[in-house]
């Protein structure tokens, strides 16, 4: 109990008591924050590439703490220095049988070379994925369509580090093997199929959409955009972009139709997704629909990477179409499994985090015979 001349007094002069301790309780607060940012680092911290002029406001921000997580897949990547040959060692194709492909090498780069696509590829069934379980002596037959199916794949990549390098070294060296797609699985992932129509109950427009495939990215957009465009290398447009403009679908004159555009839509949300990045890591927001002049550098890589795999799956793999067993082939169409860019991306701006996939393979870099140095 206080004396009742200490009450009234205190009653007759307030004291504003509580903004004081929330004003000292909000500083010691945020002393206490920085203390902690300053020990463990910024959590949010941001990191921007930029992909245009500067001061145009052009880049791409990424969360530090996103960009120092590491592609699980690069600690079961498998890679061995190649053997520098001195000169008069035998080759391959003098050796062994059926050597089509890599005949060129000395026997211990060709036997390091398939020792590398097994450790890539079937890491569980070894050698006899592609020879079979026979003796050393059958290696060259080519009894199963794995081996008939590599074999191709080698030439494919072989091609694109040395037709496409405009597009798999558009920053620095990285190419490709084996692992790029494969990643220690028999099939990689992320490969695809014809599906469309999706919609049987519709036609026309609404057969091709509003039901949500992994193709479609799980929205109501259209399924058959990577055929489209990736296979069937259809124009790739949007309807115009002037509101009631005289013209149609159809004719001499004829315009983008609306499903066009959501077909489009739909492949940019399909790049978007295989490469872990937004619209603007390629387009220039100011001018959206720009084709050049005004877009960033990676709109012309992109553009060079479509074109990459549309000659993939017209050249290489639908041909192989015959040559899968039947288990191999597309759940609707029976067609063969065919690439684009989330098949190598997986998520990531560059496959592996732009691990250079060639160092130690100057093998697969070129059709031609490797310079070992």
């Amino acid at each position: 109990m206080l004396p009742k001349w200490f009450n009234d007094w205190n009653k007759d002069n307030p004291t504003d008591i509580f903004g004081p301790a929330i004003l000292v309780g909000a500083l010691g607060g945020a002393v206490f924050v920085a203390i902690l940012l300053v020990t463990w680092g910024q959590p949010y911290a941001t990191a921007s590439m930029q992909t245009g002029p500067a001061g145009t406001g052009m880049s791409v921000p990424e969360f530090k703490a996103a960009l120092a997580v590491p592609d699980p897949t690069i600690d079961e990547y498998y890679t061995e220095e190649p053997y520098v040959p001195e000169g008069a060692e035998p080759l391959a194709k003098d050796i062994y049988e059926n050597v089509q492909v890599l005949g060129e090498l000395t026997e211990d780069n060709f036997n390091r070379v398939m020792n590398a696509m097994t450790q890539w590829v079937s890491p569980e069934q070894g050698c006899a994925y592609c020879h079979g379980d026979g003796d050393l002596e059958t290696y060259g037959a080519d009894d199963l369509y794995t081996k008939v199916v590599s074999r191709r794949m080698i030439q494919m990549t072989q091609t694109i580090n040395e037709q496409w390098d405009a597009h798999v070294n558009a920053n620095k060296e990285v190419g490709v093997n084996c692992y790029t797609c494969h990643r220690g699985e028999n099939v990689p992932s992320d490969i695809w199929f014809k599906i469309a129509p999706v919609n049987e109950a519709s036609g026309n427009w609404a057969a091709v959409q509003n039901r949500a495939t992994l193709i479609s990215q799980s929205t109501s957009l259209p399924s058959d955009a990577l055929e489209t465009y990736l296979l069937d290398a259809n124009q790739i447009v949007v309807h115009d972009l002037e509101s009631r403009v005289e013209g149609g679908p159809a004719g001499d004159d004829a315009l983008p139709s609306i499903q066009d555009t959501e077909r489009t839509y739909a492949l940019m949300n399909y790049f978007s997704n295989s490469l872990g990045v937004n619209c603007v890591f390629c387009h220039n927001s100011r001018a959206f629909y720009a084709a050049a002049g005004e877009v960033t550098p990676q709109w012309a890589t992109a553009s060079l990477g479509i074109l990459m795999v549309q000659e993939l799956n017209t050249d290489y793999l639908v041909p192989l179409r015959d040559t899968y067993p039947a288990e191999r082939l597309g759940p609707v169409y029976a067609d063969a499994p065919k690439v684009a860019c989330k098949t190598c991306h997986k998520g990531y701006q560059q496959p592996l985090q732009g691990m250079n996939a060639i160092a130690d393979w100057p093998e697969l870099a070129s059709s031609e015979p490797p310079e070992y140095e």
